[in-house]
């Protein structure tokens, strides 16, 4: 069986047994409160208990290393969207120690697109067209930095308004120790 055949297998069971009603809820977060964090499989579950959240609690953005890309791109819309649409009014960008993304070379990604069939003229087509590959696929040197430099980036996004806090924490992806970088209540927003 297949992973989707045991994802569809379960959540026929999972529905059948009522199993979901413990996570009923609506889509305002009750604590009005964004994350931004990293998409790494050790904070799944470890990251909300950490935070003390239950299902409902706040909106969760997972992305690669916990980084925005781009001060237009999606991550950035799900943030305005959960402000003003959902009434949230914090944000906390969460990075965490021991990152992928601290260690990723994005010359080795390359290259292991083309293994895995990607055409070496198309990327060097889109390297042509102005699209920097090697630094889209970039990762960054100290989490503590691209946690801060992220929350300035949200901070002084022009469509945030200013009495949105925003925070920058650090978690261990063991024990879920929080360390915080930028409190968004000391930092004058």
């Amino acid at each position: 069986m297949n992973t989707l055949q045991q994802i569809m297998e379960h959540n026929q069971n999972f529905v059948v047994s009522g199993a979901y009603k413990q996570f009923q809820t609506d889509k305002f977060p009750d604590k009005k409160l964004v994350i931004v964090s990293c998409m790494d499989t050790r904070l799944t579950e470890l990251l909300p208990r950490a935070l003390n959240l239950k299902n409902g609690d706040a909106k969760i953005i997972k992305i690669a290393g916990g980084v925005i890309s781009h001060p237009f791109g999606s991550v950035m819309r799900s943030i305005m969207v959960a402000v003003y649409e959902l009434g949230a009014e914090e944000v906390c960008l969460i990075g965490h120690h021991g990152c992928g993304m601290a260690s990723i070379d994005p010359k080795t990604t390359m290259s292991r697109m083309v293994d895995r069939g990607i055409p070496e003229d198309r990327i060097n087509m889109l390297e042509n067209a102005g699209i920097d590959l090697t630094q889209w696929l970039h990762g960054f040197a100290c989490v503590e930095e691209a946690v801060s430099e992220n929350v300035k980036m949200i901070r002084n996004h022009p469509l945030l308004p200013s009495d949105v806090r925003v925070h920058g924490l650090v978690v261990d992806p063991e024990t879920g120790k929080l360390d915080i970088i930028v409190d968004g209540y000391q930092e004058g927003n």
